[in-house]
């Protein structure tokens, strides 16, 4: 998805699809979101978005909301758990970070845009 200025110049600023593309290879956010929300409890809401990296252009992050009292998973316990649950390790986060409540638009979904610029700030 993109947006025409005035001059006509195009800028890109979505994508269509929530794939994470690592190296030329297509990651689907969904398949890792829903796997981690089967393998990790207390994982209340998750959302895997990528963030920039400079040898394969993208890299997965997760970012998890967890129920209360729920100690946060390391990345290593996180990659352990879904390449257990058969997912590739070249799909698995690279980096996991903690947050108490998602960006949402009026309607409650959340804005991963806006996570994935926070997410390649704190990354």
């Amino acid at each position: 998805m993109g947006v025409l200025d005035a001059t006509g110049r195009l800028t890109i600023t979505d994508r269509k699809k929530d794939i994470i593309i690592r190296g030329g290879e297509n990651i689907s956010a969904a398949e890792v979101e829903e796997l981690i929300l089967q393998t990790m409890s207390g994982v209340v809401e998750v959302a895997v978005v990528a963030v920039p990296d400079e040898r394969f252009g993208e890299k997965p992050c997760a970012i998890l909301r967890l129920s209360p009292g729920t100690p946060a998973p390391t990345l290593t316990e996180l990659r352990e758990r879904l390449i257990n649950a058969g997912l590739g390790r070249q799909k698995t986060p690279e980096h996991v970070q903690i947050v108490d409540d998602f960006p949402r638009t009026s309607t409650g979904k959340i804005i991963k845009a806006q996570l994935r610029l926070q997410a390649a700030n704190n990354s």
